[in-house]
């Protein structure tokens, strides 16, 4: 059975690329349009790892990742920010929050499938 990852970012074209590169791999992607839409999805899905934006629309990157590790089945699912903003700060934050990794954009198709290969294999 495939891996299942929730790919989370308000961005169509960035979805989009995520789903191509990782499907490609052998992942199953669902995909979210920001972090309320994300919460609502992880309601019904199982999924082995969650990538998600920064700054997004209704629920941000930090939001998002505070309401997964709160409560709930996906406590423990590994999170991966996909972000422009490289600051110390925005990742400290972050990671305070409970991500797992970082991954600043623009980014590589073989920079992705690196980083998912190493949290959930």
């Amino acid at each position: 059975m495939a891996k299942r990852i929730l790919a989370v970012d308000d961005s169509a074209s960035v979805r989009q690329l995520q789903r191509f590169v990782l499907a490609g791999a052998g992942y199953d992607v669902v995909e979210a349009v920001d972090g309320k839409d994300a919460v609502a999805k992880l309601g019904a899905e199982t999924v082995n790892l969650i990538l998600t934006d920064l700054n997004m629309p209704n629920l941000d990157g930090v939001g998002l990742i505070k309401a997964i590790r709160s409560a709930g089945a996906h406590r423990h699912t590994p999170i991966v920010v996909i972000s422009t903003e490289s600051q110390q700060e925005k990742k400290q934050e972050a990671r305070a929050a409970g991500a797992t990794a970082w991954i600043v954009k623009p980014f590589t198709p073989e920079q992705l499938l690196a980083v998912v290969k190493k949290v959930i294999g």
